[in-house]
C-alpha cells in the first residue's frame, strides 16, 4: 500500500492536505477573494497532489448553485451601446470573473412585465446572484432580491440608507473638486446640468455643487443655474439650451457625466460660444469621450472597470459564504485637468 486514497478523494482529504479548514477549500473552490494566497497555494497544491476532482453536479444540487450570475440593466439597449459607462462597469465585472466558474447572464428591464418575469426567474434560483448596474429610487428589485435572500450587489444606491451590498463612487467629494477648480480659475456664473433626480448618483453630485458653490460665498439656491439632464448627449443639449436662455452671462457649466458634457460643448460652440475662451466645462466619469473631445475634457475620474471588479468580487463572497453581512464600498475620485477650463 503507498498511504494514497484508493477511491475518489474528497474534499476533507484536502483541507488535511493543505492544512486548511473545509470552508477554506471551499472558498478556494468556488472562486472567493477572501483567501490568503498562501492557503490557496496551500489548497491548490493539494488539490493536484490528490488529483481531486470537484463534483459541479453534487456540489451545485447540494448548495442549490447554478454557477450562474444576473447582470441586470433596467435601461433600453441603445444607452448600453452609446455609454462608455456600460462597457466599463462590464469589462471590470468580465475581469474579476474570468478566472472562476461563473456565467454571466446579460439582462434588460424596461418594462414592468419584464420585471415581474425576472423576478419569477429569480424565485426559482436560476442564478446564485445578481449585479444592478444604474439603480434608480423607485427600483422595485432591490427590495424583491431582498425578499429572496437573494445574494445582490449595486452599481450606486438608492439613498444613503441603502439596506443592499452596493459598490459606489465619492459622486459628491468628485462634484465638490471639479466645481471649486471652476471657482479656482476666476470663474464665478457657474452652472450645473443634472442627472434624473430620482437617481441618487445624481442629487449626490448636485449635492457636490451646492457645497463648492457655497463655499465660494455665492447662493447655492439659485435654480436658473441648475438644468436637469439625463446622463444622455441629448440630455446634455437640451439642458444646456435651457441653461443659455435663462442666463446667457454663464462662464462655466459642470455636467453631471460626460456625454451630456459632449452635448453642451455642441449646444455652446452652435451659439458661438468658445470652451474655454468663453464658457469653461468640466464633466463626470473620464470617460473615452472627456479624452476625446475638442478641446480634451476636464473631468472627475471615478474607476468605472474597477467598480466592476469589486462588485464581481463582493457578490463572489457573498455566494461563496451565504453571509447575510451587506458590504458598502465607496471608491474615491480624482479631477483630470485638460484644455476645457
Amino acid at each position: 500500500m503507498n498511504g494514497r486514497h484508493s477511491g475518489r478523494p474528497t474534499l476533507e482529504e484536502v483541507a488535511v492536505r493543505a492544512g486548511v479548514g473545509r470552508g477554506t477549500v471551499s472558498r478556494v473552490i468556488n472562486g472567493s477573494p477572501r483567501v490568503s494566497d498562501r492557503a490557496k497555494a496551500a489548497v491548490e497544491a493539494a488539490i493536484a497532489e490528490l488529483g481531486y476532482v470537484p463534483n459541479r453536479a453534487a456540489r451545485a444540487l447540494a448548495g442549490n448553485r447554478t454557477d450562474a450570475i444576473a447582470l441586470v440593466i433596467p435601461e433600453p439597449e441603445t444607452r448600453l451601446f452609446a455609454e462608455p459607462y456600460f462597457s466599463d462597469i462590464i469589462r471590470g465585472i468580465g475581469a474579476e470573473l474570468a478566472d472562476t466558474d461563473m456565467q454571466l447572464l446579460l439582462t434588460f428591464i424596461r418594462t414592468p412585465k419584464e420585471r415581474a418575469r425576472f423576478g419569477q426567474y429569480l424565485a426559482a434560483h436560476r442564478v446564485d446572484g445578481v449585479l444592478l448596474v444604474s439603480v434608480h429610487e423607485d427600483d422595485p428589485l432591490p427590495d424583491l432580491l431582498e425578499q429572496l435572500e437573494m445574494p445582490a450587489v449595486l452599481n450606486g444606491r438608492r439613498s444613503d440608507l441603502e439596506s443592499v451590498s452596493y459598490v459606489d463612487a465619492d459622486n459628491v467629494g468628485g462634484a465638490r473638486a471639479a466645481v471649486a477648480h471652476l471657482f479656482a480659475r476666476g470663474r464665478r456664473t457657474v452652472a450645473t446640468i443634472t442627472g434624473p433626480p430620482d437617481m441618487y448618483v445624481a442629487r449626490c453630485r448636485l449635492d457636490g455643487y451646492r457645497q463648492a458653490v457655497e463655499a465660494a460665498g455665492l447662493p447655492s439656491t439659485s435654480s436658473d443655474l441648475v438644468a436637469r439632464g439625463d446622463f444622455t448627449e441629448e440630455g446634455g443639449r437640451r439642458a444646456m439650451r435651457e441653461l443659455l436662455v435663462r442666463r446667457p452671462d454663464i462662464d462655466a457649466v459642470f455636467a453631471a457625466s460626460d456625454l451630456m458634457a459632449a452635448g453642451a460643448r455642441q449646444v455652446l460652440r452652435e451659439s458661438g460660444r468658445q470652451v474655454p475662451s468663453d464658457v469653461a466645462l468640466v464633466g463626470f466619469e473620464d470617460s473615452a469621450i472627456a479624452r476625446h473631445m475638442d478641446p480634451a475634457l476636464t473631468s472627475v475620474r471615478q474607476p468605472t472597470e474597477e467598480m466592476g471588479r469589486t462588485m464581481a468580487r463582493v457578490l463572489l463572497e457573498e455566494i461563496a459564504e451565504r453571509a447575510s453581512v451587506r458590504r458598502h464600498v465607496v471608491l474615491t475620485t480624482e479631477l483630470v485637468q485638460r484644455d476645457s477650463v
